[in-house]
């Protein structure tokens, strides 16, 4: 059986992913991390934990967040975070701009095939490094 809690996932299988695949994935991986990270921080209701999730999350917060992780990455995850980047989305939110759209996909599709690689330390290493340089 499947562990979905800890994958390792063939850079073969990843790779046959579509895009918007990865940057699905990727989605829901970076949300567990803002959320895992603000209730580690404490002294928060639900409230103030759902809006800080939500204001963490946002396209645009995303954007600002890969701007910071890009110089970290090395080539292969690079390539991740173009493809979710590239990537011909239909829709973007009126609260965004394309470009901080396309660069949170990018994020997005990069967290999702380091989720699906099982590289869930390099997911953490990532993370924090921006989360204690500066605070998103």
């Amino acid at each position: 059986m499947e562990n979905y809690f800890k994958m390792n996932m063939t850079r073969q299988e990843i790779d046959a992913i579509s895009n918007l695949g990865l940057a699905h994935m990727g989605d829901c991986v970076f949300e567990i991390l803002c959320r895992s990270y603000l209730c580690a921080q404490g002294g928060k209701n639900v409230g103030r934990l759902h809006r800080d999730t939500i204001a963490m999350v946002k396209a645009g917060s995303q954007a600002k967040f890969a701007d910071k992780l890009l110089p970290m990455l090395t080539e292969e995850e690079l390539a991740y975070y173009r493809r979710g980047k590239n990537a011909h989305v239909h829709a973007v939110p009126k609260s965004t701009t394309p470009a901080e759209y396309a660069k949170a996909t990018g994020l997005e599709a990069l967290f999702g095939a380091l989720y699906l690689a099982g590289r869930t330390d390099r997911l953490n290493e990532l993370f924090r490094a921006v989360m204690e340089e500066e605070p998103c």
